[in-house]
């Protein structure tokens, strides 16, 4: 990867936000139309977006659903859902009245991880190739 810091660092960090974006099911697409719009590393993207993974999905989304609720000082109850009789139509009109907490909590989230995977990545990105210089120069 021969990209600058400053291109990797981008794409670390829209790859986080496309992460902990509320578009669930649709961040391989993503990836993909983001990297190709802004010309950027397509496997940096993507390695940044599988934050987001089977084992990482409900406690993300949960803290960024407490998170929205929070910000936006929802007041609601938590449902009671019967799981056996839960379907996919069914289950957007029990998760409806979250939906905007859901979103505001996803992308806030979102933008102050992503802010923070900048700076740490191309932190990280400076210091390996400053080292690997100096270990050529020996």
């Amino acid at each position: 990867m021969n990209d600058s810091p400053n291109r990797l660092a981008l794409a670390f960090a829209l790859g986080v936000f496309i992460a902990f974006s509320p578009t669930i099911g649709l961040h391989t697409i993503s990836c993909l139309f983001f990297a190709w719009m802004f010309r950027l590393n397509k496997l940096v993207v993507f390695t940044a977006a599988f934050l987001n993974n089977p084992w990482t999905m409900v406690p993300l989304y949960g803290f960024c659903l407490w998170f929205g609720i929070e910000m936006t000082g929802l007041s609601v109850d938590t449902p009671d859902i019967a799981w056996r009789a839960l379907t996919f139509s069914n289950a957007y009109d029990i998760l409806r009245p979250y939906l905007w907490s859901f979103i505001a909590g996803t992308v806030v989230a979102g933008a102050v991880a992503a802010v923070f995977s900048y700076f740490f990545i191309h932190w990280a990105v400076l210091r390996y190739r400053r080292e690997r210089d100096s270990e050529k120069s020996c």
